[in-house]
């Protein structure tokens, strides 16, 4: 693999007043050749004038959070990270490459999670370039790079776990989306790592069912949902009639044989969990008539 190699430039300033200069001289010097009439110092003054153009192409820009990428006839030389003004060899190719934050948002995509429902998921992901030169030999187009293998871990790691879940020790897609973040950046991070680029964050920005299932799965939500509550109302209605028999009791309100506990028992019940308010009737008689 072909690692950064970080490249000082020199100061392009220095060399733009230098060449200048060398410019203006060289043109005093051909008019005192032509006005004297001396061949060798217009021959000498006409080469140069070329040779001082082309050093001209050695001069070269880096922006703040740019990098250029310096190459001779194919060898790699080195990385100018140095902003401003800077020359070097007017023969090195000078590839710039972009050190700034970017972010990509992936396409929803359709795939089935880990119990076999069609979803519709998207993430994007914040990344930025860390080293050039694998950014730039490594791989063909690190943009594109990036684009596909982000969405490919979107795609696997959304078959690894389910869309949601009533177990609370189970991992799912929508009731640990910290923890699934963390996964993502982590996957997409593995496959960018011989491209040079660093993913800074990755977060889901698209979780849903399928439309051809989102309406049945709604349903189920709200069944278990209705379920769930059910199991709360029922758990503290026990716990009220556990207290009322236990207080009756213990204070020596009324003794009840066991018929007349299991009577009262149901009465409370039906009162507690029931979905409308009872209609209470008044017993004037005894349990046994």
């Amino acid at each position: 693999m072909i690692h950064e190699i970080q490249r000082k430039a020199v100061s392009g300033a220095f060399i733009l007043v230098g060449l200048l200069l060398a410019v203006i001289v060289d043109v005093v010097l051909f008019v005192v050749a032509v006005v004297n009439g001396s061949a060798l110092l217009g021959i000498l003054s006409v080469v140069a004038f070329p040779v001082l153009l082309f050093l001209f192409f050695g001069l070269f820009t880096v922006n703040p959070n740019e990098a250029r990428v310096l190459q001779l006839f194919g060898r790699y030389v080195g990385t100018v990270s140095e902003h401003g003004l800077r020359w070097a060899n007017p023969l090195y190719s000078k590839k710039a490459i972009s050190l700034r934050v970017r972010n990509f948002e992936t396409d929803r995509s359709k795939v089935n999670d880990a119990n076999g429902n069609p979803i519709e998921i998207a993430a994007v992901v914040v990344w930025k370039v860390v080293d050039t030169a694998e950014a730039t030999f490594e791989v063909d187009d690190f943009v594109n790079f990036m684009h596909v293998q982000s969405e490919s871990a979107v795609r696997n790691l959304a078959t690894q776990y389910p869309y949601d879940t009533r177990d609370e020790d189970q991992v799912s897609l929508r009731g640990n989306t910290e923890g699934i973040a963390e996964q993502l950046q982590t996957e997409i991070q593995g496959r960018l790592h011989k491209a040079g680029l660093e993913v800074l964050e990755a977060r889901i920005t698209h979780l849903a069912y399928a439309p051809e299932i989102a309406a049945s799965m709604l349903q189920r939500q709200q069944a278990g949902a209705v379920v769930e509550a059910r199991e709360k109302i029922v758990e503290g209605a026990v716990s009220m009639v556990q207290m009322a028999l236990d207080g009756l009791s213990s204070r020596g309100i009324v003794d009840l044989d066991e018929e007349r506990k299991a009577t009262m028992v149901s009465n409370l019940l039906v009162v507690l969990c029931g979905d409308k308010g009872t209609q209470p009737v008044v017993n004037t008689g005894s349990l046994y008539q």
